[in-house]
């Protein structure tokens, strides 16, 4: 994990600041959790068998409850500096995404890190530095945090795609499935952002190859 944020401190004093740009347009996120009941991701996890998790699918789950959050975090910053609704409007689906976790959590009766659900605050110090570092650079210019929010969904697609890799329940992959699919849409609109802002952006966890791809397709619709 130290590895990981290590690469994205690195990456953050290598960013190179411009200049902030107007934000005369909305655009809102499309996101497989945006519209659907609390009550129908739950019943979703519920219909599907318990089964007995590896410690490290255990600490994935920890993790990605607080990672997700950190995402939220990081965006209602940026929504109160800018009042770029896309800010908020992304924030609100990563608030469903910490919820379904949460859920995931509940099922497998783990500990939840969110015990004070305040922003910037984290029982994983890694994040909770992340967050200043991030909230820090973005408070630079606008385009510097439409870029962080790329930044932020592309670490998130690699983080879910590794964890997905080595679980095989069935309620764990539903829940990151969707996960992804939503960071996925969260991506096309920041990148969409960064070049409207006369910005660029290159992938920093995920593969050049699928960042084309996802950048390149329209946004994915469906959920639970």
């Amino acid at each position: 994990m130290k590895k990981k944020f290590l690469a994205v401190s690195s990456l953050l004093f290598a960013l190179i600041f411009v200049g902030c740009e107007s934000n005369n347009s909305i655009v809102a996120a499309d996101d497989p959790f945006q519209d659907v009941q609390t009550q129908n991701i739950e019943d979703a996890i519920a219909s599907l068998p318990t089964n007995v998790l590896t410690d490290s699918t255990e600490n994935g789950l920890v993790f990605m409850r607080e990672e997700e959050k950190l995402a939220r975090d990081v965006y209602l910053f940026f929504y109160e500096k800018y009042g770029l609704r896309i800010f908020n409007n992304i924030a609100k689906s990563e608030n469903t995404h910490m919820t379904a976790i949460k859920m995931l959590l509940d099922k497998y009766e783990l500990k939840d890190p969110v015990e004070i659900d305040e922003m910037g605050v984290f029982q994983n110090q890694d994040l909770a530095a992340l967050y200043t570092q991030l909230t820090a650079a973005g408070s630079v210019s606008l385009l510097e945090a439409v870029k962080i929010g790329a930044t932020i969904e592309d670490l998130d697609i690699k983080d879910l795609m590794e964890y997905s890799a080595e679980i095989e329940s069935e309620d764990i992959l539903l829940v990151y499935n969707n996960l992804t699919k939503g960071s996925r849409n969260h991506l096309r609109s920041f990148y969409s952002r960064v070049l409207q802002y006369g910005g660029t952006y290159e992938p920093q966890f995920i593969s050049q190859e699928l960042f084309d791809s996802i950048i390149n397709s329209p946004k994915e619709r469906g959920s639970l």
